[in-house]
């Protein structure tokens, strides 16, 4: 795997970008706290973008299965590299409604891009290291991710907003030009049999495709669990900030849960040779409560940390878990609407969490919103454990 050169581009470029990415978050915080006082208006605001990616999604999913994955991830980079200079017109006007449009902008890139990825990755390297890839590549995105924020919290001290929107700018340009050097083999062949026998490609010729796989229909809706503590997360770091009256708090949270989701991801290639994928995912789900009840005790600086290391070693274990079950079992001629209907339905679960985490916050406050995430994420992870219990005994029987 290691000689391959895409598996290298793929690296090189997911850091790269990742850099440009939270460059950018950290600057949008920053221009947000600056503009907008409602936790639940930055909610809404951050949500209206989400919602732009849902709606192109069914398209997104049918373009990556016809035509070539490297095109999409070039056009889709394109536009994620135009979307930054909307955001440098807001930092010159003050103008939220520049905000707004980045955030529509980036996230339609986003719902062709991360679809085309996960559909490439399989045509890349063989399915023995996909788990492996997966876990590296997310490790990749979370140092990236460590890194990123480092730098924006010195940048931000240094040198004017705009300046990590510049550097966001030349991110994305880098992973455009790195992109294009990418050359795998792409299978459309199937797909366009099937375009000619039926007319078209319809993206509700998933739908019945992940019916008839009990695993790969699990594990999505496991992924719903994670999603209570990630939809409102930067909500939470900035809540967090204000409760412990620390601006560096932001950066040990970060750094915390990017280091503990690190550990994770290096150790899931050891850990799924002793314990089935349903049991990593189930044990990985019931750490994410109890990482968001501990957050009940958010004034409490060891506290706070130990509940992001809780939380960012289950998640390492979970995603690449999830991702790799996900591109062994569902079809490959499917993959493009596949994890197109995937990044739909984590966007609305992005949505619906990021609204009612600005609402909770701002209604009952942190510690009780945090205490009730847990008990629900808890709560669910049972209930999706007795049902997949009930169907194992069911497939024993018949």
């Amino acid at each position: 795997m290691w000689k391959n050169r895409n598996v290298w581009i793929i690296l090189t470029g997911e850091f790269i970008a990742g850099l440009g990415l939270w460059l950018g978050i950290i600057g949008n915080l920053e221009f947000m706290q600056e503009k907008i006082p409602s936790d639940f208006l930055k909610s809404l605001l951050m949500a209206t973008g989400l919602v732009a990616g849902i709606i192109v999604g069914p398209y997104a999913g049918k373009i990556t299965d016809q035509k070539s994955k490297k095109t999409v991830m070039l056009w889709s980079g394109l536009l994620r590299t135009i979307s930054v200079i909307f955001m440098l017109i807001a930092i010159a006007t003050g103008s939220v409604w520049w905000m707004l449009v980045f955030f529509v902008t980036i996230q339609i890139s986003a719902a062709f891009y991360f679809p085309a990825l996960q559909a490439a990755i399989p045509l890349i390297v063989k399915d023995k290291d996909l788990l492996q890839l997966n876990g590296v590549h997310m490790n990749v995105s979370t140092l990236s991710r460590i890194i990123g924020t480092a730098v924006a919290g010195i940048l931000l001290v240094l040198l004017p907003l705009s300046m990590l929107y510049i550097g966001s700018l030349v991110a994305y340009l880098g992973l455009l030009i790195l992109t294009w050097f990418l050359n795998f083999e792409e299978n459309t062949n199937s797909s366009s049999e099937k375009k000619n026998t039926n007319g078209k490609t319809s993206f509700k010729d998933v739908l019945p495709v992940i019916k008839g796989l009990p695993i790969v229909f699990m594990t999505l809706l496991m992924t719903l669990v994670p999603l209570l503590f990630l939809g409102g997360f930067n909500l939470l770091v900035i809540n967090i900030s204000e409760l412990q009256d620390s601006s560096a708090i932001k950066g040990w949270i970060y750094t915390a849960e990017g280091v503990s989701f690190m550990i994770g991801a290096f150790f899931i290639k050891k850990i799924s040779d002793n314990f089935s994928p349903y049991k990593i995912l189930f044990g990985s789900s019931l750490l994410v409560g109890v990482s968001q009840i501990m957050l009940y005790f958010a004034d409490v600086f060891a506290v706070t940390i130990a509940a992001f290391l809780v939380f960012g070693f289950s998640v390492g274990c979970f995603f690449p878990t999830a991702s790799t079950i996900f591109q062994t079992k569902v079809p490959k001629d499917f993959h493009g609407r596949f994890f197109s209907f995937r990044n739909m339905l984590d966007r609305i679960g992005f949505q619906v969490v990021l609204l009612l985490t600005g609402f909770l916050l701002d209604f009952i406050g942190l510690q009780l919103m945090c205490l009730l995430y847990g008990l629900l994420g808890i709560v669910t992870t049972f209930f999706f454990y007795v049902k997949n219990k009930q169907m194992l005994t069911a497939n024993q029987e018949n």
